[in-house]
C-alpha cells in the first residue's frame, strides 16, 4: 500500500483540519481585534507604552524579509518581577510550529481559516518564478501532526490550482517515499518512479537535518537552515537572540529571554543549579514538543536527571521561572508566573502563549494563536517528592509507547470567547507577545543568513564554532 496521497484542488473539507472545541468556536473579540491592528498603529502603541523604543528600528524589523525563517511560532510565558513589572519572555521559536488546528475561524465566511492565509501570504510568494528554474510538482512532508499538515495540502492544491503529493517522511523510515538526487526533492512512487519536486511546505520536527540537505534545489519552507539556526536548535537559537539583542540595545528594543547558560557539558548542570538556587530548567538543545526539557526544582530532580543517557553532548541550563516562593536567581532578579485566573477552587495554572507569524510581502504578520496550560496548579512550597513539571509543562504533545504521536486537548486554552478571559491577558500582553515572536524570527533569519558564504555554501566551520557538538555535527546532511 502506497504511503502517498494525491491531493487534487476542492478537496478542502473544514472539519477534518480542526480540533472539535475549536471547530465550532467564535473567536474572542480581542483576539479578532488584535489580527486586525496593522503595523503602523501596532508600531504607534508599542512606543507610546515605551517611550525609550525606536519607531524606525522596530517598523525596520516588522518588515523584515525573510530569507530562511520565514514561518514561525513562538512559545511564551507572560512573568512579572517582585516589583510586578510584567513582559512577555520568549521560551523557544519553533521552525515548524503547530496551531492552525487549534485557531477559531477570524471570518466564518472563510473556512479554511489562517491555512489559507499562510498559503497565500507566505508559501505562494515563496515560489515566484521558481518554475523557470526546476520543472516539478509540490509536495507536503510531514512526520507529525496530520491533520494540520493534510490541511495545508488541500489549500496548496486550491490556491496553487494543482495536485499536491502529501507525502510522511519519518525520521527511522526504512524506505522512504521522499529522495533526493543531484540536490532536487523526488517523490518515490510505489512502482519506483521518481516525480521531481519544485517545492515543498515541510512539517518535519524530529531530527530533520538527518533527512533534508542544507543545499536542495528543491525550494523547502522552511528550509533547514532555519532550524540549526535556532528554530530546532536552542543552542544557536540563544546565541543569535544575544547577538541580536546587542543590535536592538540602542533602540529601547530587546528579545525577553530566561538567563541561558550554553554549551553545558552533563558534568558541569549540578554546579550550573547550584548557582541559580537550586533551581534550573535544563534542556537537550535540539529536541522539541516538550521532549527533552527538564525542570529541576529539588536535589531528588536533579539526581533522577543525571541518571539519564543522551544521544548528543552538550545541554543549555537556563533560569527557572516559577512561583513568587521558589524561582532560580539571576542577576536581573527573579520572575515568576502571572498565571491563569484563578479557577473556583482558587488554583492558578502556568499557561504559554504560542503566537505564529509568517512572512510576507507587507511584512512579517501574526497568523493565529493559542494557549495552553500545565496538567498541575502551581503551589506555594516545593516538597521533596514533587513532580515539577506536571506544575510547569505545558506541551500538549506525548509520545505514544508505538512512538506516533498524541495531544491532551483538555489543556487547550482557545482565543476564544469562553476560554481566552481565563488567561488574564490585554490587548497589549498580545502586542508584546507577537513584537517579540518577531524579534526571535528575525534573531534566527539574520543566524541563519551568516551560516551561509556569498556562494549560497553552508559555513561549517562557522556553524562548528557556534556548536561543537560531535553528535549533532554527524547528523547533518549538506547535500544529496
Amino acid at each position: 500500500m502506497s504511503k502517498i496521497k494525491i491531493v487534487q484542488p476542492n478537496e478542502f473539507e473544514a472539519h477534518n483540519h480542526w480540533y472539535p472545541k475549536a471547530f465550532n468556536a467564535t473567536i474572542h473579540p480581542m483576539i479578532a481585534f488584535f489580527l486586525n491592528l496593522g503595523q503602523e498603529r501596532i508600531i504607534t502603541r508599542y512606543c507610546h507604552m515605551r517611550p525609550t523604543v525606536n519607531g524606525d528600528k522596530l517598523r525596520e524589523v516588522l518588515n523584515h524579509k525573510a530569507k530562511y525563517f520565514l514561518w514561525a511560532g513562538a512559545d511564551l510565558l507572560n512573568v512579572t518581577s517582585a516589583g510586578g513589572k510584567r513582559q512577555m519572555v520568549v521560551i523557544e521559536n519553533n521552525s515548524c510550529p503547530s496551531g492552525q488546528k487549534s485557531m477559531p475561524l477570524i471570518d466564518d465566511n472563510q473556512e479554511q481559516g489562517s491555512y489559507r492565509l499562510m498559503i497565500e501570504r507566505t508559501f505562494k510568494p515563496y515560489l515566484k518564478n521558481l518554475r523557470k528554474k526546476i520543472k516539478g510538482g509540490l509536495a507536503v512532508i510531514y512526520d507529525k501532526n496530520p491533520m494540520e499538515t493534510s490541511g495545508y495540502a488541500e489549500v496548496i492544491a486550491e490556491v496553487m490550482q494543482e495536485p499536491v503529493y502529501y507525502v510522511p517522511f519519518y525520521t527511522d523510515d526504512e524506505n522512504p517515499s521522499i529522495v533526493f538526487k543531484d540536490e532536487i526533492m523526488h517523490v518515490k512512487a510505489e512502482d519506483g518512479t521518481l516525480i521531481p519536486i519544485r517545492a515543498a511546505f515541510r512539517y518535519l520536527t524530529q531530527k530533520p537535518w538527518n533527512r533534508l540537505p542544507l543545499h536542495s534545489k528543491t525550494r523547502i519552507l522552511n528550509p533547514i537552515a532555519a532550524c540549526l539556526a535556532g528554530g530546532r536548535n536552542k543552542m544557536v537559537a540563544a546565541k543569535a537572540y544575544d547577538i541580536f539583542n546587542a543590535e536592538l540595545e540602542p533602540h529601547g528594543l530587546k528579545i525577553n529571554i530566561p538567563e541561558t547558560i550554553w554549551d553545558v557539558s552533563k558534568n558541569e548542570v549540578p554546579l550550573w543549579v547550584r548557582k541559580m538556587g537550586g533551581h534550573a530548567v535544563v534542556k537537550v538543545p535540539y529536541s522539541n514538543a516538550g521532549q527533552g526539557v527538564y525542570t529541576i526544582v529539588t536535589p531528588d530532580e536533579l539526581d533522577r536527571f543525571m541518571e539519564l543517557e543522551f544521544d548528543y553532548e552538550l545541554f543549555i541550563v537556563q533560569s527557572l521561572i516559577g512561583n513568587s516562593n521558589w524561582s532560580s536567581t539571576t542577576a536581573a532578579g527573579k520572575l515568576y508566573h502571572v498565571g491563569t485566573i484563578p479557577n473556583q477552587k482558587n488554583q492558578t495554572f502556568v499557561a504559554d502563549i504560542r503566537m505564529m507569524v509568517s512572512s510576507t510581502n507587507e511584512g512579517i504578520k501574526p497568523l493565529c494563536t493559542y494557549a495552553r496550560r500545565a496538567e498541575k496548579p502551581l503551589i506555594d512550597n516545593i516538597t521533596d517528592s514533587i513532580d515539577s513539571w506536571k506544575m510547569l509543562g505545558t506541551n500538549l504533545s506525548f509520545k505514544n509507547p508505538d512512538g506516533s504521536w498524541n495531544s491532551d486537548t483538555n489543556r487547550l486554552i482557545l482565543m476564544d470567547r469562553r476560554d481566552f478571559n481565563k488567561l488574564g491577558v490585554g490587548l497589549d500582553d498580545l502586542i508584546e507577545a507577537y513584537i517579540q515572536t518577531v524579534l526571535s524570527m528575525v534573531a534566527i533569519d539574520k543566524m541563519a543568513q551568516t551560516l551561509y558564504n556569498k556562494n549560497g555554501k553552508f559555513r561549517m566551520r562557522l556553524f562548528k564554532s557556534l556548536n561543537d557538538d560531535p553528535s549533532l555535527l554527524n547528523e547533518i546532511m549538506l547535500s544529496k
